[in-house]
């Protein structure tokens, strides 16, 4: 059976303040990360052997394969899981911020207009997410790309498309510094993205 772990963080926890604050960054990472990990491994413990082993993110495309008592538990805390290992190294150091470059920026140009417009759209996604989930920008099976939102832990790979920049709208992850001002946090958010990520993520097949 594949057992999943938590993954470290490629920073110290307080590498995001002020944007993120150490207590939050903590907390979402050692508590609730490692909540989503420890769910997912007890429910796969009562899969078969072929859903054990088989890719997370493929069992993310193909929630049919996986068997009803546990798809549940797999759609969270396998979305948990992923979402989060990705949006860690999603996140910049303030000691070492980025600006887009690159084929992202060409592309996030030619798609949205201009990146001032992919910002304000992106922005929407994020703040009219209704309770918990996400904001993504996607690339679509066609290549294309897309913003879009996800409730809860659910991910973009459940949709056929894949995620390239991801920011957590849960309250868990921003309501220690901006409390109900949600659109604050989403709004720094930008400046701390990894842009380099972004692109490899871009870039990859």
């Amino acid at each position: 059976m594949t057992t999943y772990t938590l993954p470290n963080l490629p920073y110290a926890y307080n590498a995001i303040e002020p944007i993120i604050d150490e207590t939050t960054m903590k907390i979402h990472h050692t508590k609730h990360h490692q909540t989503y990990v420890d769910k997912l491994n007890a429910a796969l413990a009562s899969a078969p052997t072929d859903i054990q082993n088989k890719d997370l993110k493929l069992l993310l495309a193909d929630l049919k394969v996986v068997p009803e008592a546990i798809r549940g538990a797999v759609q969270n805390h396998g979305g948990g899981h992923l979402n989060h290992s990705l949006f860690w190294e999603l996140l910049a150091p303030t000691s070492a911020p980025q600006q887009i470059s690159g084929e992202i920026k060409t592309q996030i140009d030619t798609t949205f207009g201009s990146f001032d417009k992919f910002k304000e759209q992106f922005s929407a996604a994020a703040n009219n997410r209704f309770g918990s989930g996400w904001a993504w920008l996607v690339k679509t099976k066609v290549g294309k790309l897309e913003i879009i939102n996800t409730a809860n832990q659910d991910s973009p790979l459940m949709q056929g498309k894949k995620p390239l920049l991801g920011l957590d709208v849960w309250e868990h992850a921003y309501y220690l510094k901006y409390q109900n001002k949600r659109a604050e946090y989403v709004e720094n958010f930008f400046k701390i993205i990894n842009w380099k990520k972004v692109n490899e993520l871009l870039a990859a097949k």
